[in-house]
């Protein structure tokens, strides 16, 4: 009769499902993601061109984007907003994560300056002071 040593083990084997089954939530995830940033901005904005300006390298994830189409409405995420839901919005987002939030307004070539001073001043009032202009650098083919 064969003995078997104490210190023996059996043969170990690692099962690959868990670590493939993560690996495909992670590409769902990161493919869902990246068409929802996609369709969060308002097409209908035409935005001015700005080809001596700079190119935004990274983008704080933090950043709340306001559109302003062409007749002055507010919308954020394709939400259209009134003056007071966006104050609140703006305040929420002050908030959660500072003062230091960055906001970006994408205005219409043809939105009069009044209605991008009104986004600005409830940004203002809201008291977020980072302020940044969404322009094209080159236009689109």
């Amino acid at each position: 009769m064969a003995r078997r040593r104490r210190n023996q083990q059996p043969d170990a084997e690692m099962d690959m499902t868990p670590m493939i089954d993560v690996v495909f939530q992670l590409i769902i995830f990161f493919v869902t993601t990246a068409d929802l940033q996609a369709k969060a901005l308002d097409t209908s904005v035409r935005m001015a061109m700005a080809p001596n300006g700079p190119v935004e390298e990274v983008k704080d994830p933090r950043t709340v984007t306001v559109d302003v189409d062409k007749d002055g409405r507010i919308s954020i995420m394709r939400t259209p907003l009134t003056e007071n839901q966006l104050l609140g919005a703006l305040v929420n987002a002050r908030n959660t994560s500072g003062q230091s939030t960055p906001v970006v307004i994408r205005g219409d070539v043809t939105t009069s300056h009044a209605d991008i001073k009104r986004v600005m001043d409830l940004c203002g009032r809201a008291g977020l002071w980072k302020l940044r202009f969404a322009a094209l650098k080159e236009k689109a083919s």
